[in-house]
């Protein structure tokens, strides 16, 4: 999907029953998308194995999430995020992501594995929506996108410890 693709305003929704999966490689490119992700994205098979997964990246999902994903299977670690993504053709839908490293044998971390399940939606309208809007306006204040980046990252880590809570703990009460 190119990067011009306008955004519709058509959510897209699946079943509760449904989960959404996919595979990538250490780079992040697609090497497994099961029927719900193909379905739900808008896309074929071909199109999605050997793309980069941000090619479902919604505009409106904030960087600073994306990067304590990174951060955080990068080091071995599994995280659970609310995610906003985008179809193929624009449309968007959200997602509770459970993201973890796949390994091989010797324990070397080959790739990552995401299972995607239907949001609680009142979390996301009432809490998600609002976080992200912030998140997304404060990267935007800055001019240079890493720097807006690391700011809004910081805001999370701020409203964290103002809680006393670990994004782990937060995340958990949410769901």
């Amino acid at each position: 999907m190119s990067k011009d693709v306008s955004l519709t305003g058509v959510e897209r929704f699946f079943d509760d029953d449904e989960l959404i999966v996919s595979k990538t490689d250490l780079k992040g490119h697609i090497t497994y998308a099961n029927s719900v992700f193909l379905r739900v994205a808008g896309m074929t098979e071909e199109e999605a194995i050997g793309a980069p997964h941000s090619i479902i990246r919604h505009p409106h999902m904030p960087r600073c999430v994306f990067k304590l994903l990174w951060d955080t299977i990068g080091q071995g670690g599994e995280i659970f995020a609310y995610v906003i993504n985008r179809s193929i053709n624009g449309d968007h839908y959200w997602v509770l992501a459970h993201v973890t490293p796949s390994y091989d044998a010797n324990k070397n971390i080959i790739g990552y594995h995401s299972n995607r399940r239907v949001p609680n939606r009142e979390v996301v309208e009432k809490t998600i929506i609002p976080l992200y809007d912030a998140l997304l306006k404060k990267e935007q204040s800055f001019s240079n996108r890493k720097e807006g980046m690391e700011a809004s990252f910081q805001m999370v880590v701020d409203q964290l410890t103002a809680a006393g809570k670990s994004y782990e703990e937060f995340i958990a009460s949410l769901i």
